[in-house]
C-alpha cells in the first residue's frame, strides 16, 4: 500500500491560486471586532511565525491526503488579521522569504498587507516596500476622530492621512481604506465628511461595511442586551445605517470609484484580485487561525461529483499550536452550486446563468424556481444572460443568500450523500 504521508498534491498547471495568511494580532481589540484576533505579547510573534512555515511546508503533503491538486503559481496574497503590520520587520521578512520558497509567486501578483492606521513605521513600510508589497488596506473605519476613539481604534484622521502620504512616498499607491456604517455617534453629517474624505485621499479603492450586531462582540452583546456600554446607545438605528450604506454608493460612484462588490469599491483596474478569488471560487490556500483554503479535486474525485476540498484551521490561538493537522471536508456539487450563486451575486456583475448551465447540466434545475421567485419579488434582475442582485437585493442581501441554499437534512438527502460524511468516510464511496 502507497504511504500518502510520502506523496505530495500534483500540481494543476491551468490555474493560478492566491494565499492568505492570518495575523491575530491587535494592539487592542476593537469593540465590534469578532474576529479570531487579539492582543499578544511581541514573543508570541516570531513562535507564529515558524508554525505559519511549517504549515505552508506541510500543505502539499496534507492536500494530496485528500484528494486535492494545488495550482503550481501563485499571484495573490493577502495578509490580514488582526494588524499584519505589528509584525517586527524581521519577522515580516521571514514570512515573505518562506512564502516565495514554498510557492512559485508570479511576477505580476498582487501582494496585500492590511495595516491600521499607526502602525506604520517608516521600518515596517520599508520591509513591505522591499519584499514585494504593492496594496496596502487600511482599517481607517471613520475620518471622524470621536467615532474612530468611540470603538477603540488608537488612530486619528491627521495619522491616517500621514500613513497614506507615506505609503505613496514609499510607492504603494494601491491603498484601500475600509469605512463602517452605524458606527456609535455617527450622523448624517458626520458619515458624508469621511466619504468625502475617502474621496479626497485619491486612494483606488474603497470598503464600505455597514456595523454588524451579534454576539461574538462587545458591542454587539451590549446592543443586543440595550445596555450602554462601549457607546452602545450612541449606535445609529438599522434604517439610517441603511441609509449611509446607500449613499456611499451614491458618493462613490459619482467619484469614479464604482462599486464591483455588495462592500468594495474600485477605480477601474484596481478591483481586489485576491478577493475575487472567493468570489469566483477561484481556488486559494489559508495559513494561520480561523484561516480557510479551497482547492479542487483531482479528476476521479470530481467524476463522483466532488467538485473540491475545504481545509480550516481552529480560530483558538491556543490550540492553533496544538493541532497538526487542518480540519476538513468536500464540497459536493449542491454546495458548489449554492456557492455559485450566493458568492457570485455578490458581484455587480452577477453570475453567469449559461455557464453555469454549461458546468451543472441538470442538476441547476431545482434553482430555477427561486430565481424566478426573486426575480419577481424584484430582488434579482436578467440582464444579457447575467442574473445579478438590484440595489434592494443589495441591503436584503442575507435573505436573497438563503433561498440558495436548500435543505441539508442527511435523512431527507439519502445515505449517498457526500456532503454531510466525515472526509474519510466519503472517501470510501469514491
Amino acid at each position: 500500500m502507497q504511504d500518502l504521508c510520502a506523496v505530495k498534491a500534483p500540481f494543476n498547471k491551468s490555474m493560478h491560486s492566491g494565499i492568505y495568511i492570518s495575523v491575530p494580532f491587535c494592539k487592542s481589540k476593537c469593540t465590534y471586532c469578532n474576529f479570531a484576533s487579539g492582543v499578544f505579547s511581541a514573543g508570541q510573534m516570531g513562535r507564529y511565525v515558524e508554525r505559519l512555515i511549517e504549515d505552508m511546508r506541510g500543505i502539499r503533503t496534507h492536500a494530496a491526503e485528500l484528494g486535492a491538486e494545488i495550482s503550481e503559481s501563485v499571484d495573490s496574497i493577502y495578509l490580514g488579521g488582526g494588524t499584519p503590520s505589528l509584525l517586527p520587520p524581521d519577522e515580516l521578512k521571514k514570512l515573505f522569504f518562506a512564502v516565495r520558497q514554498e510557492f512559485k509567486v508570479l511576477p505580476k501578483a498582487e501582494v496585500t498587507v492590511e495595516c491600521a492606521p499607526g502602525t506604520l513605521t517608516d521600518e515596517i513600510i520599508q520591509a513591505l516596500a522591499t519584499r514585494g508589497v504593492n496594496r496596502v488596506s487600511l482599517g481607517v473605519q471613520s475620518f471622524v476622530d470621536q467615532e474612530a476613539a468611540s470603538v477603540a481604534r488608537l488612530h486619528t484622521r491627521e495619522k491616517t492621512l500621514s500613513d497614506i502620504e507615506r505609503l505613496n512616498k514609499a510607492g504603494i499607491s494601491n491603498i484601500n481604506v475600509d469605512l463602517i456604517a452605524g458606527l456609535p455617534h455617527q450622523t448624517r453629517e458626520s458619515w458624508e465628511y469621511s466619504l468625502e474624505q475617502a474621496i479626497a485621499t485619491g486612494v483606488p479603492h474603497v470598503s464600505i461595511y455597514m456595523l454588524e450586531v451579534d454576539e461574538d462582540s462587545r458591542l454587539g452583546r451590549e446592543l443586543i442586551a440595550g445596555g450602554t456600554k462601549y457607546h452602545a446607545h450612541f449606535v445609529p438605528d438599522d434604517d439610517m445605517t441603511a441609509d449611509f450604506y446607500e449613499r456611499a454608493c451614491e458618493r462613490l460612484n459619482a467619484a469614479g470609484i464604482q462599486q464591483y462588490e455588495i462592500s468594495n469599491f474600485a477605480r477601474e483596474g484596481f478591483e481586489s484580485r485576491h478577493n475575487l478569488k472567493y468570489w469566483t471560487r477561484q481556488p486559494y490556500l489559508g495559513f494561520g487561525v480561523d484561516a480557510h483554503s479551497m482547492l479542487p479535486t483531482s479528476e476521479s474525485f470530481r467524476a463522483n461529483k466532488v467538485e473540491a476540498v475545504r481545509l480550516w484551521a481552529t480560530d483558538n490561538y491556543d490550540l492553533f499550536f496544538q493541532s497538526p493537522i487542518w480540519g476538513n471536508g468536500f464540497i459536493d456539487r449542491q454546495s458548489a452550486i449554492e456557492e455559485s450563486f450566493f458568492l457570485g451575486l455578490r458581484l455587480n456583475r452577477g453570475v453567469n446563468w449559461q455557464e453555469l448551465e454549461e458546468k451543472f447540466g441538470t442538476d441547476l434545475n431545482p434553482y430555477c424556481d427561486v430565481m424566478n421567485e426573486l426575480l419577481a419579488e424584484k430582488l434579482l434582475e436578467q440582464s444579457g444572460g447575467k442574473i445579478r442582485l438590484t440595489a434592494r437585493g443589495r441591503l436584503l442581501s442575507n435573505e436573497v443568500f438563503q433561498k440558495f441554499v436548500f435543505d441539508r437534512d442527511p435523512q431527507k438527502l439519502g445515505e449517498d450523500s457526500l456532503f454531510y460524511r466525515p472526509i474519510e468516510a466519503a472517501k470510501e464511496k469514491l
